[in-house]
């Protein structure tokens, strides 16, 4: 797998590792405790576009101790990669852990604290498949819910979860994207932009929004919400953190597909690749973070 920028592959291991750090910085802390303080001790997890599988360290970071874990992504590759990486990212942070076909267990062969699992296959369908009798205690859906059609996924969700059981989708894109310095083609590039994304089936660039009234609609709980805005700027030096700079280029590169024939966009695009080699190209993407309860578990 090539890791030059190549249009709307999120999928690619160096991006969805380069952008975790971004991720990190805008979770909104206040939606993250009051999940924590919420789950159960050692509760089953399912997570719906697992990516590289980092969640399951992270998951330890944030305080929370799953009992099992099972994360499913439509593509292979990606997946392949996740049951390679998460048990050495594990045992670099020195617990016994012994590969399996699928992911890994962690702890002793008579005592398993984690068994984790990943499932190359459509979430909506995979989750509520693998799910246990009982139901997960958390679907976990980041960067997610602007990628898929989201009543599918809602009734999928309630499927996947038990009769208490939360779901949290963080760092859901909702329709603001902003460059910095400010550029004369600035509005006509994001509108651009926005419109591929509700141009592609299932997609929707103001899915924050829109799946708060869902929830409403449904009759959800909703525990907490709040803005989470991916902020990715250089420091006074001209430097980006961790591997942000690459994050950026990506970015460009996801905006670029979209903009054929408008006005002024080649000179934009040129203008931001300088700016980001230079060290001084700033980018905003508004989001949220939102934990709630499904209104009722449907069959599974």
């Amino acid at each position: 797998m090539s890791d030059a920028p190549d249009g709307h592959d999120h999928a690619r291991p160096r991006y969805l590792t380069a952008k975790r750090s971004v991720d990190e910085r805008a979770r909104d802390r206040r939606v993250l405790s009051r999940l924590v303080e919420t789950l159960p001790d050692r509760p089953r997890v399912g997570e719906a576009g697992c990516g590289t599988g980092l969640s399951v360290p992270t998951l330890h970071d944030w305080g929370i101790r799953p009992g099992t874990y099972h994360g499913a992504d439509t593509d292979p590759r990606i997946v392949a990669f996740a049951r390679w990486l998460v048990p050495r990212v594990l045992r670099r942070r020195e617990l016994d852990v012994t590969a399996t076909p699928t992911g890994c267990r962690v702890g002793r062969s008579s005592e398993t604290d984690l068994a984790v699992a990943f499932d190359a296959d459509d979430a909506l369908t995979a989750l509520p498949s693998a799910a246990p009798d009982e139901g997960f205690d958390l679907v976990l859906a980041q960067s997610f819910l602007d990628l898929v059609p989201v009543e599918p996924a809602l009734e999928a969700f309630g499927r996947a979860v038990g009769g208490d059981g939360l779901v949290y989708a963080p760092l859901t894109f909702d329709g603001e994207t902003i460059f910095l310095p400010e550029h004369p083609a600035d509005e006509r590039v994001s509108e651009a932009f926005h419109a591929a994304i509700d141009a592609t089936p299932g997609r929707d660039s103001r899915a924050g929004r829109h799946l708060l009234d869902r929830l409403r609609e449904r009759g959800a709980r909703v525990e907490a919400v709040a803005a989470s805005d991916w902020i990715v700027g250089p420091s006074p030096g001209g430097e980006y953190p961790a591997d942000e700079r690459y994050f950026l280029a990506c970015i460009l590169e996801f905006v670029a597909d979209a903009l054929g024939g408008v006005e002024g966009s080649e000179e934009w695009l040129a203008t931001r690749r300088r700016q980001l080699h230079a060290g001084e190209l700033t980018y905003v993407a508004h989001g949220y973070d939102l934990l709630w309860r499904p209104a009722e578990v449907t069959d599974r």
